[in-house]
């Protein structure tokens, strides 16, 4: 964020508040690769100076010296409605490693705290770095997390919990909500300053345009809609879709009241502070074509530097028309993939609505069905049982499966080529809520092995993993009750 480190009226320098007595919580060795952290046996970093650098009580290490740490400013929309300035309330970038910015969230209070403490619960810092890591293992971009450190300090959420810091890691963490708080200040200045180092630094295809600006929101808004595909794909539910918690690099960022689909509800609200079904699955991909119209807005002072204002904001209309183009392109190529299916016709899109609406019908699990599927034998028209006995209306489906076997005949592919193409994109294992609340509440009585578990099952989630088998079971009716909120 080079461009940021000039000028108090974009930023604050503080230091994280110190964590007292700080120990490991889990530890991503995979993350660690990225900025080349030595590690030992044990898949920790070999140094324990790193333990007291991420858990915020010291700024150097080695030849990294972290000496301006920094929390921004930011503006966004929040359930819909302008709520003037936010910023890094508790979340406080170190600087850059390799590319990498690291990101200490919960290293405590910030210009931008507002009423909140700065701090993070051991909770909620679990389900982000289990979620970060998961959602890379399933190729979906998404920032990083590299560790866990907890606390036995009190943090007052509904109840008394513990302090913990994650650490992030991504390219950036430059948000919609960087625009928008620069155009509701106008200060173009800082907004030109904004858009050129995206340019340059993660853009560059945009420098020899003759349209720069232009074409940063079109790649932007681009990199968003294939992003939202790819959650729909794998029945993933962010829950928080405001637009200071997007990513101005299509990244999967802001890991909070998420949710992967176990029984399939189209309407499905992950969040039960969203009492309005505002961010529920459904509504995602409008929910994001909203938040680049809001970029849109937030970009068009660039525009008008060339242009008279109405034919900026007819150019920036009309960018933003491609994106549910986009968006329904890759949702249908990954749908069908799914389905293994290689060509494409135009009755797929009939099919896939069938077999989404059934399963609706039925709750049938998500992430479960579409694996099995793959077992499908289309010689004999056979489904597997294990698909079919989801179901409760096994008319409907049957019928389903007999005109889907006709596809996959139609295209003459063999049985166990399609059967491993379905299977490297449809995953056994997804971070479910009533799987990440086990690992927490062991790490609650500072046990961390299931911790560490779960995320060695969801480094590798298409694999079969025949000794970890119950963790890609659908949850019991008692666990489907696990309910998630904003309070972290």
């Amino acid at each position: 964020m080079a461009f940021l480190l000039q000028g108090d009226d974009v930023l604050h320098q503080v230091n994280p508040s110190p964590l007292p007595d700080p120990y490991w919580v889990a530890f991503s060795a995979s993350a660690a690769k990225l900025i080349d952290i030595p590690l030992g046996q044990d898949k920790y970093p070999k140094d324990p100076k790193w333990l007291e650098v991420l858990a915020g009580n010291r700024l150097d290490h080695g030849s990294h010296q972290f000496d301006r740490p920094i929390a921004t400013a930011y503006s966004g929309h929040q359930f819909g409605v302008w709520a003037g300035q936010l910023g890094d309330g508790r979340a406080i970038l170190l600087g850059d490693i390799h590319g990498q910015e690291l990101q200490l969230k919960g290293a405590g209070k910030t210009r931008y705290s507002r009423m909140g403490d700065g701090r993070a619960v051991l909770r909620s810092s679990i389900r982000e770095f289990l979620c970060s890591e998961a959602m890379h293992g399933l190729d979906i971009p998404t920032s990083r997390a590299l560790a866990v450190v907890g606390s036995n300090e009190p943090v007052h959420r509904e109840e008394i919990e513990t302090a913990a810091v994650c650490t992030r890691l991504a390219p950036s963490f430059l948000r919609i909500g960087h625009f928008e708080h620069y155009a509701s200040l106008q200060k173009q200045g800082r907004l030109q300053e904004l858009a050129d180092y995206l340019i340059k630094h993660f853009y560059p295809e945009c420098q020899s345009s003759t349209e720069p600006y232009l074409d940063l929101f079109k790649a932007i808004s681009a990199k968003t809609a294939r992003l939202v595909a790819q959650w729909q794909a794998v029945g993933f539910c962010h829950g928080v879709l405001n637009t200071d918690n997007i990513s101005a690099l299509g990244l999967t960022i802001d890991y909070g009241p998420f949710g992967f689909l176990d029984h399939f509800q189209i309407d499905h609200i992950c969040n039960h502070s969203d009492t309005s079904g505002r961010y529920a699955y459904h509504r995602q991909p409008q929910i994001m074509h909203w938040n680049m119209a809001c970029l849109a807005s937030a970009m068009c002072p660039l525009l008008e530097l060339k242009h008279p204002s109405e034919i900026a904001q007819t150019l920036l209309r009309t960018a933003l028309e491609e994106f549910p183009k986009i968006y329904t392109n890759n949702w249908q190529s990954l749908f069908r993939t799914k389905l293994g299916l290689q060509t494409s016709q135009h009755e797929d899109i009939t099919l896939i609505e069938r077999l989404l609406q059934t399963m609706h019908d039925a709750r049938v699990d998500f992430t479960f069905f579409f694996r099995a599927l793959a077992n499908y034998d289309s010689i004999n028209l056979q489904p597997p049982k294990e698909a079919r006995d989801l179901f409760n209306h096994l008319a409907v489906i049957d019928e389903w499966f007999k005109d889907y076997g006709h596809r996959l005949q139609s295209e003459k592919s063999v049985d166990e080529k399609r059967k491993i193409l379905m299977k490297a994109c449809n995953p056994k294992f997804i971070l479910r809520n009533h799987l990440a609340q086990h690992a927490i509440e062991k790490a609650q009585a500072h046990d961390y092995s299931e911790v560490s578990k779960l995320l060695g099952i969801l480094e590798h989630p298409f694999d079969e993993q025949e000794d970890n088998e119950a963790y890609a079971n659908p949850p019991s009716i008692e666990h489907r009750a696990v309910e998630v909120s904003c309070s972290s």
